[in-house]
């Protein structure tokens, strides 16, 4: 892996992109003034990383690179803001001062809604195995920037972790935290999201196990919450009460 800055850097930009090459084992390799393009033939490696002041942009088989953004969680946050109920904030039955895993953090979307919901008392941990998408979302949620102070503050409380979520759930004590939280890829990707593509190559597109549930009710002290494709029958043979149905669904288990 290619890892570069953009042209012209500074010393800070040259130093950060140096660290992260040695951090994820790639190459790092002067930009000067060579086009993406260029390098990946120059040094016969499709996969690019590009590190500067705005944080990580991936690029391997989409020419869209993966980057870390809200998209509609900052939608979603904003209409908070103003008072309004999220939809999974209410089914979770999160409340200010909770502590939340978020066992598949992908780009951490619902990860800023629930951390801005649980506000500065409470806690977000974020897991992701993947570890190119662990740090190209860790380092976003460092550096991104929004017009609201308030969600600047809840992306920078996120805590992530590079790790399975099942070694990380058998670890924990029981009824540890407040809520856990599955967001699986996809069995059945819906049509309209190809903003998601360069995502999909590189999240674990695991099934969700029994096992992984089986702890996340252990772990949990209010909710296990997942949140699948409508028409997903992935509700039915993990045990979940399928709630919310639209285009997208979540299913809820309370812990006895």
């Amino acid at each position: 892996m290619i890892v570069t800055t953009p042209h012209k850097p500074t010393p800070g930009q040259t130093a950060y992109a140096e660290a992260i090459a040695e951090e994820l084992g790639g190459r790092f390799v002067p930009r000067k003034q060579d086009s993406l393009q260029l390098l990946r033939h120059k040094y016969a490696d499709a996969r690019l990383l590009v590190a500067d002041d705005r944080g990580l942009r991936y690029y391997e088989e989409s020419e869209e690179p993966l980057y870390f953004h809200p998209s509609m969680a900052y939608v979603r946050v904003k209409r908070m803001r103003k008072g309004e109920r999220d939809p999974l904030i209410a089914l979770a039955d999160c409340q200010p001062g909770d502590s939340v895993v978020d066992c598949t953090a992908g780009l951490g979307s619902d990860a800023l809604v629930f951390s801005y919901a649980v506000g500065s008392e409470g806690s977000v941990t974020a897991l992701e195995s993947e570890r190119m998408l662990y740090t190209v979302v860790r380092e976003g949620l460092r550096t991104y920037h929004t017009e609201h102070e308030d969600v600047n503050d809840a992306l920078r409380r996120i805590r992530m972790r590079c790790a399975d979520h099942l070694a990380y759930l058998r670890a924990q004590p029981d009824k540890s935290v407040d809520i856990v939280y599955f967001d699986p890829m996809f069995r059945q990707p819906l049509h309209d999201s190809s903003a998601l593509a360069p995502l999909r190559g590189l999240a674990n597109g695991s099934a969700l196990g029994e096992e992984s549930v089986r702890q996340a009710v252990r772990v949990a002290r209010k909710r296990v919450v997942l949140k699948e494709h409508g028409d997903s029958g992935e509700f039915e043979r993990l045990g979940f009460e399928r709630r919310h149905r639209n285009k997208i669904a979540y299913g809820v288990i309370i812990p006895s």
